[in-house]
């Protein structure tokens, strides 16, 4: 190939998310006739609220949502965020410091271009959401790996981070309830986090799009609650599409300082512009309106995940701590490992995944996609019906 026709190499550097490969693959055996039940997307199977549709129709009514709008998002979807953060996170902002992104994944992408400058280290706990790492390295930064196991119920301690810190350490992802493991820090690890960050002048990304999706009377206490005077230093990144089932309408947000807001503000004006105002204009109803089809669908979510730890704790050498947040469980597989099932030999969890595709026909992202080898990842996201009969499989796989 010749030099001119070379591409970059840093998207060159970037993998594909390994989640939305494992559905993709799904899908795909599903649409050539096979009875594939995946676990593997993090997507709610239920359909958005009415009251969010009947909205979106209405503003097809409204000829100015079919121009170009503010880059930064609406007036009225940044003053119901507003609102909804100080409710939530327990932070009083304004609508200044609100970026409305498409989707929290440009969420992501744009914080972490905002704060880093080549060569900048961010120390991300582990296991973490395959984006993370990707969305640094896009921003020349450098991740730094802090592993949290089962044993520690996933949640690194202020002492891991202070033995990762280096001068280079510019930031820390803060993620509760977490992707993948559903973990959920208490008020009092938060608060240790939080210190310890403003002790050491390090920025907090905090992705809370989870944040309503907790179970057992847990609540996930937000850094910016828990020691509010981070808040100068921490960005917090969530969107829609989880709680409120609107994973395709593509509206998420990022809040911080104002002097980090504009940077992103400036940012989005030449990356996309405006997010679509219709599916703006829908998440304002979200967020202001009836909550009951968000708290049926966590109470859905909460009977889902004491059938998963329940029954796959009955399977013999897998150890699934029981996750207070999100939908997913990710359970120790461990004990799997280094054995033959229907004759192949499996020493890591990429070639475990790979066995229950083909002999169960269950789709399953293996731990390689999150940070070590070892483990699971399984949404619960699916159909009651589904989610039984994967798991059936399982159980006679491993029989």
């Amino acid at each position: 190939m010749t030099e001119r026709a070379a591409l970059s190499n840093k998207i060159s550097a970037i993998a594909e998310s390994a989640t939305l490969k494992v559905d993709a693959k799904a899908k795909a055996l599903k649409a050539d006739g096979r009875p594939v039940i995946s676990y593997a997307a993090g997507e709610p199977d239920f359909s958005t609220p009415s009251s969010v549709v009947t909205a979106a129709h209405e503003a097809l009514e409204d000829p100015s949502n079919f121009r170009y709008s503010p880059a930064a998002g609406l007036p009225a979807l940044k003053e119901a965020i507003a609102r909804k953060t100080a409710r939530d996170s327990g932070l009083e902002i304004t609508p200044n410091q609100v970026v409305v992104t498409n989707g929290g994944k440009q969420a992501v992408y744009e914080a972490f271009q905002v704060i880093l400058n080549p060569g900048d280290e961010v120390l991300l706990p582990s296991p973490y959401w395959t984006t993370y790492p990707e969305a640094i390295k896009l921003a020349d930064g450098s991740t730094v790996p802090v592993f949290a196991g089962a044993d520690q119920g996933y949640k690194v301690t202020v002492a891991q981070l202070e033995a990762a810190r280096t001068p280079k350490t510019k930031a820390v992802v803060f993620v509760s309830p977490s992707n993948p493991t559903g973990a959920v820090y208490s008020r009092d690890e938060t608060a240790a986090i939080a210190r310890w960050a403003l002790e050491h002048g390090v920025w907090i990304l905090t992705d809370e799009i989870y944040q309503n999706l907790t179970y057992d009377g847990v609540r996930a206490v937000s850094v910016v609650e828990a020691v509010p005077e981070v808040a100068h230093q921490t960005i917090l990144l969530n969107g829609v599409a989880k709680t409120y089932a609107m994973t395709g309408w593509r509206v998420g947000w990022m809040v911080g300082p104002e002097r980090a807001v504009k940077l992103a503000a400036n940012l989005q004006s030449h990356l996309t512009s405006n997010v679509n105002n219709i599916a703006q204009r829908a998440a304002v109803a979200a967020l202001e309106g009836p909550q009951t089809d968000a708290e049926q669908f966590r109470q859905a979510f909460d009977r889902r995940r004491r059938v998963m730890v329940e029954e796959l704790s009955k399977i013999e050498g897998v150890s699934v701590p029981t996750p207070e947040g999100a939908f997913y469980v990710y359970p120790d597989v461990r004990g799997l490992l280094g054995r033959e099932w229907r004759g192949r030999r499996v020493d890591t969890t990429l070639e475990l995944a790979d066995l229950i595709l083909d002999e169960a026909e269950v789709a399953v992202v293996p731990g390689e996609a999150f940070g070590p080898s070892g483990y699971l990842r399984l949404s619960y996201a699916l159909g009651d019906d589904q989610l039984r009969e994967g798991i059936e499989r399982l159980q006679a796989l491993f029989a």
